[in-house]
């Protein structure tokens, strides 16, 4: 079937007694890394599906492969039995690739070689939670714009410079689709739903799974805590970005005040009524945070990370680390590297998914 652009295809009315609806189904891909993310597959999914029983139509179908050909184990242990082979995915309009937790180790050359086959076969590209990873490694979003989940983003923009990685919940960038973990692929195919079939659809989706708002392409995964809501909170909301843009080098917090038409002191007392520390500590704080992200899920030696944390020395790195975490850098490298290598179990139950995603 002919391959559906995101940006460029129709709105199509939808009705329970058209008859050519199933020759407009749109075809999407997924594959399901190792320790994928659950929750983040079974979002995007489940919109589809429900897309179908409300319209009585065949609006979408989908393929479900592992790139092993064995049952897709989610970091949760449970396990879904494949649905199809890498042949399945020749003819899908949209492919995305599921992450979770170990995606570099999930990510081999064979992963690498279905996800560029199917981008030379003209799918649209897209990722879920930290799958963005993988399209990265095997360079298919080199000059593209990318999102992947926060927990993700500082270690993996540093390995793939000519990415443009964004904090934003979705992107939809030409051929490249890419989202951030959790409740946001319901967001963003939900997104593409209304781009294709109209907002009717999506109202109606929506409210069978009681979602209040639709979260928007340009929403922000990470907010400082949102539940502060009060006087000068924009304020404070734009100065934790300013922080969190500099990190490498950081700004001095008089200039930091200026930035955002305050005083030095109106910062100080923002800081300390909604996080009850001044704003040089929520810095240190945001910078250390930082740090442990790299040492966790990257390979970037620890004296790379303290420069790109914008500490000077090692040995001030390493006092600082310890006082906000209770363990050094080293001993924080090693502790991540023995947990992970526990790789959980697999439930012997079986999700039966099979004949559901042959559904209409």
């Amino acid at each position: 079937m002919p391959r559906i652009s995101p940006e460029s295809a129709p709105v199509v009315a939808f009705g329970a007694n058209d008859s050519s609806a199933k020759a407009r189904a749109v075809h999407v891909g997924f594959i399901l890394l190792p320790e994928y993310s659950m929750i983040a597959f079974a979002n995007a999914v489940e919109t589809l599906r429900m897309a179908n029983y409300i319209s009585r139509q065949t609006l979408y179908r989908w393929s479900v492969i592992s790139p092993d050909q064995a049952a897709a184990v989610a970091s949760n242990g449970l396990a879904i039995s494949a649905l199809g082979d890498a042949a399945g995915l020749a003819d899908c309009d949209m492919v995305f690739v599921c992450g979770g937790v170990n995606v570099r180790q999930a990510t081999d050359d064979n992963v690498r070689q279905l996800l560029r086959q199917c981008a030379a076969s003209g799918a649209t590209m897209g990722s879920l939670c930290t799958g963005a990873f993988a399209l990265a490694n095997a360079g298919l979003l080199d000059g593209y714009r990318c999102a992947i989940h926060w927990e993700n983003l500082a270690a993996i923009s540093e390995e793939f410079p000519k990415v443009q990685f964004s904090t934003e919940v979705f992107i939809v960038d030409r051929e490249r689709i890419t989202c951030s973990g959790g409740t946001s692929p319901l967001h963003l195919m939900l997104h593409l739903m209304r781009e294709r079939f109209g907002a009717k659809l999506v109202m109606d989706v929506s409210e069978q799974f009681i979602v209040e708002r639709l979260r928007a392409s340009k929403d922000r995964q990470r907010i400082p805590q949102p539940e502060c809501i009060g006087p000068g909170y924009q304020h404070l909301t734009e100065a934790a970005e300013i922080m969190a843009a500099n990190i490498e080098e950081p700004l001095p917090l008089a200039e930091l005040a200026s930035a955002i038409n305050l005083s030095l002191r109106q910062l100080e007392r923002l800081f300390h009524r909604y996080f009850s520390m001044n704003p040089a500590q929520y810095y240190m704080n945001l910078r250390l945070r930082r740090a442990q992200e790299l040492l966790t899920h990257s390979s970037m030696p620890i004296m790379q990370v303290t420069v790109a944390c914008g500490f000077q020395s090692s040995s001030h790195f390493c006092k600082a680390y310890r006082s906000l975490f209770g363990q050094s850098p080293s001993e924080e490298r090693r502790s991540h590297a023995a947990a992970t290598a526990t790789k959980p179990r697999a439930s012997t139950w079986k999700e039966p998914l099979g004949p559901v995603m042959r559904a209409a």
